[in-house]
């Protein structure tokens, strides 16, 4: 794939609009938005999910104290809890893990109350499980960087844009300053065999 130089019209994700990620890295990406803007955000799930939100798991991203965490008993209660929070205003976003495929009139109920109330709307999706309504649908995977023994580099792909087009990049998130590092593709950095000169 051809990697798009726009990185800037794409993300920041758009306000007042609900996108949506997949991928195994997707709860990374989430976090990483949020790092990106001011504001408190809520992250809402369902309890009965086997694996759980740690708040100070995610101290490396964004601090922690910023966080709320809200459980639900179904998707239809977490979809009812995430439209109030969009419609409130009050937070910079929302984040909610999806289970089930949302159908369009929930996708659109979505799409109105973070219009409403000028507030990103984000889900977290199982990959093949998007919504028509959504502003964009982004995927997210770790990258295997043989450089570095820990690293944080992954391919972020827009896979959906109702208002721009599609692209990918690498990228690295640098836990000291708490910033997204745009990376060259591996033929393309410096020193590698592939760049032309």
């Amino acid at each position: 794939m051809i990697m798009t130089p726009d990185f800037s019209n794409s993300f920041p994700l758009r306000k007042a609009r609900v996108h949506e990620v997949c991928g195994p890295s997707a709860c990374g990406f989430a976090a990483i938005f949020a790092a990106q803007i001011p504001g408190d955000i809520m992250w809402v799930r369902e309890a009965w999910c086997k694996d759980a939100l740690h708040p100070i798991g995610l101290a490396s991203t964004f601090d922690p104290q910023r966080l709320l965490t809200a459980q639900t008993s179904s998707q239809i209660d977490s979809l009812a809890v995430v439209e109030e929070a969009l419609k409130d205003g009050v937070l910079a976003l929302v984040v909610t893990e999806i289970t089930r495929p949302l159908d369009l009139r929930e996708g659109r109920r979505l799409q109105l109350a973070a219009r409403a109330g000028n507030t990103v709307g984000l889900c977290i999706i199982p990959e093949g499980m998007g919504s028509n309504a959504a502003e964009t649908r982004w995927h997210a995977a770790p990258v295997l960087d043989v450089e570095r023994e820990d690293s944080t580099l992954m391919r972020w792909e827009i896979i959906k844009n109702k208002s721009g087009t599609i692209g990918a990049w690498d990228v690295r998130w640098n836990r000291e300053m708490r910033r997204l590092h745009v990376v060259s593709p591996v033929g393309q950095r410096a020193g590698s065999q592939d760049v032309a000169s």
